[in-house]
């Protein structure tokens, strides 16, 4: 019987094992920690559950109907969400996918992995108290990947540091605030049990983003007396880092954020880990490892790849001498329209490309949505050229 290797148990890795093992492969999943707490929203959009039914229906969730956008120059925008959001804590997630995976059949081991060697034909995995010869090796190592050789190979430009508090405190709604000049976001999430508090972005020094982070709980009286304090690096590829993204290899694979599946716009990597495990195991279950690069793009690679031209513009650019940021939050509180390109954003269910497609052919515009029009053609002008 072929045996497979998913070293990582993260979303990514955890679907992976479920899939392989489900298909009768024997599947070997290593993991230094398996579930453990992540700072991120743990945000779980429409489109996943939608796909992924078990996830409503694991009841270890807050679901989140309200939403609140802010930046210091507009003010704030309030939406509430047509399709809600799932607030997940990433350690009871976690451990919801690993448990489909042993419930499947795969092999769970917590080890640390510190080597992938090839041999002839497969490979050899070497982990802290044993090794394991196995015919393929899905990668789910996460962006620290130690495995140089497999992956995406990351440039300093290709990730986001992301760092926050799980703040033991509750409220209904979530809240997003932008700040000029700054290449990402604050958010607060509401889970079960507790707030997860947090910063994401790119072109600052982790000690400017924590202090950035701190000055807004303070202002909000979010105290950080109890919570505790996590920080991780995301990939955030740059806009030329995608044609050459190192998807597989010779008898390998990578996924989630080890293969840099992560939105560069919004941060969102859940689905894209989950989708892309399961791609994966399907694959390397029945031996077409060459198609899963073409299925990635297709289904969403390409996506991202566009998506990574327009967040710099978002985050930094200027319209009508303010950011546009603080524009996007004033047409927001005017704009049906736009209200409900942000609710397909929230949901998950809007592709940047499809975005771009709306904007050209829209044809038939109140006058009150003429200058949301212009902006957002303003925002994709690059990529419709």
């Amino acid at each position: 019987m072929k045996t497979v290797a998913v070293l990582g148990g993260g979303p990514a890795g955890a679907s992976a094992a479920r899939q392989l093992a489900a298909s009768g492969t024997r599947t070997v999943l290593f993991d230094e920690k398996m579930a453990w707490e992540k700072p991120c929203g743990g945000g779980v959009t429409f489109k996943a559950y939608q796909q992924y039914p078990f996830l409503l229906s694991s009841g270890r969730f807050r679901q989140v109907t309200r939403t609140c956008i802010h930046t210091a120059e507009a003010g704030a925008a309030r939406l509430s969400l047509d399709k809600p959001m799932l607030i997940f804590s990433r350690k009871e997630l976690n451990q919801l996918l690993l448990d489909r995976a042993r419930e499947a059949g795969a092999e769970l081991r917590r080890e640390r992995v510190l080597a992938m060697t090839k041999t002839n034909p497969g490979w050899r995995v070497t982990c802290t108290s044993q090794s394991l010869d196995v015919d393929a090796v899905i990668v789910a190592t996460g962006a620290r990947n130690p495995l140089r050789q497999a992956g995406t190979a990351f440039t300093g430009a290709d990730s986001m540091t992301a760092l926050g508090y799980n703040v033991p405190r509750a409220q209904a709604h979530i809240d997003i605030e932008f700040f000029e000049g700054f290449e990402g976001y604050i958010w607060v999430f509401p889970r079960t049990d507790h707030l997860s508090v947090g910063i994401c972005g790119k072109g600052e020094s982790a000690q400017r983003m924590r202090a950035r982070l701190e000055q807004y709980m303070d202002r909000r009286n979010i105290s950080r007396d109890g919570a505790s304090f996590y920080a991780h690096m995301l990939p955030s590829l740059a806009a030329d880092s995608w044609q050459g993204n190192r998807l597989s290899g010779d008898g390998w694979l990578a996924v989630g954020d080890a293969a840099g599946l992560v939105d560069p716009v919004t941060g969102e990597g859940i689905y894209y880990a989950m989708r892309s495990g399961e791609l994966a195991g399907l694959l390397v279950a029945s031996g077409r490892f060459a198609e899963y690069g073409a299925f990635i793009r297709s289904e969403f690679g390409d996506d991202l790849a566009y998506a990574s031209t327009l967040a710099r513009r978002l985050f930094l650019g200027r319209y009508l001498f303010g950011s546009n940021t603080g524009r996007l939050v004033q047409f927001l509180r005017r704009s049906s329209r736009l209200q409900g390109i942000v609710q397909q954003l929230f949901a998950g269910t809007l592709p940047y490309q499809e975005l771009r497609r709306q904007i050209k052919e829209s044809l038939h515009l109140t006058l009150s949505e003429i200058g949301v029009n212009v902006f957002l053609r303003r925002m994709v002008s690059e990529g419709m050229e």
